[in-house]
């Protein structure tokens, strides 16, 4: 089993994407996080992750198969290592998937998905280019035109480095703040209910190969 020490902080906020071994949502292949410095650099984190299934739908999509996972951590072996680095964080992914994808891991583990705060890039991109509604829309794809984005779709490190991306830029656009981690927590430890004043805040999330 072998994986890239996390990044250390700080950092402003993450991004994190998935990939899937099938249509299962937790049969997570690949974790991409992009994560976010003060000074708007971006450094990401990725690793394979063994789904321990023999169904392989969309390797054609991203590529990765069942020899490229071989050796790799499972998503409970992962878990941990993410929930060090990200809670009490603002993370962003690109619509719903990857949550819901995270959650369905956990479920499949028999455990309870982490608590994290979430956020969604493509929201946010609505509200910075609104003329793209109807017009190419705002996914990743059609993004990375309107934008001039570099980056290997269906990989989780690209694209969730992409969603940060999209982030950032926005900001340049709406009046989107993004707090640093200390900032969310007392935030969150403000309020009687510990949710916080979040809707301020924006996440989003990523991916790469998986070469042994």
């Amino acid at each position: 089993m072998h994986w890239q020490p996390f990044p250390q902080g700080p950092f402003r906020f993450f991004a994190l994407d998935v990939e899937t071994a099938n249509n299962d949502r937790g049969s997570i292949c690949q974790i991409g996080v992009a994560c976010v410095r003060a000074d708007h650099s971006i450094e990401t984190w990725v690793t394979c992750v063994d789904p321990r299934t023999d169904v392989w739908l969309w390797s054609g999509l991203h590529g990765i198969t069942a020899d490229k996972v071989r050796g790799a951590p499972t998503f409970l072996e992962v878990l941990p290592v993410l929930e060090t680095a990200l809670d009490g964080a603002i993370i962003y992914q690109h619509s719903g998937f990857d949550r819901s994808a995270i959650s369905a891991a956990c479920t499949n583990a028999g455990r309870a998905a982490p608590s994290w705060s979430w956020r969604d890039s493509v929201q946010v991109a609505r509200n910075a280019w609104p003329e793209l509604k109807g017009n190419g829309g705002h996914g990743l794809a059609h993004l990375k035109i309107h934008l001039g984005l570099e980056f290997h779709h269906h990989d989780a490190g690209e694209d969730a480095r992409a969603a940060a991306e999209v982030v950032l830029r926005a900001e340049g656009i709406t009046p989107i703040r993004v707090p640093s981690r200390a900032a969310t927590v007392a935030a969150m430890l403000d309020r009687p209910d510990g949710i916080g004043n979040l809707d301020e805040f924006v996440v989003r999330s990523a991916s790469p190969t998986c070469d042994n």
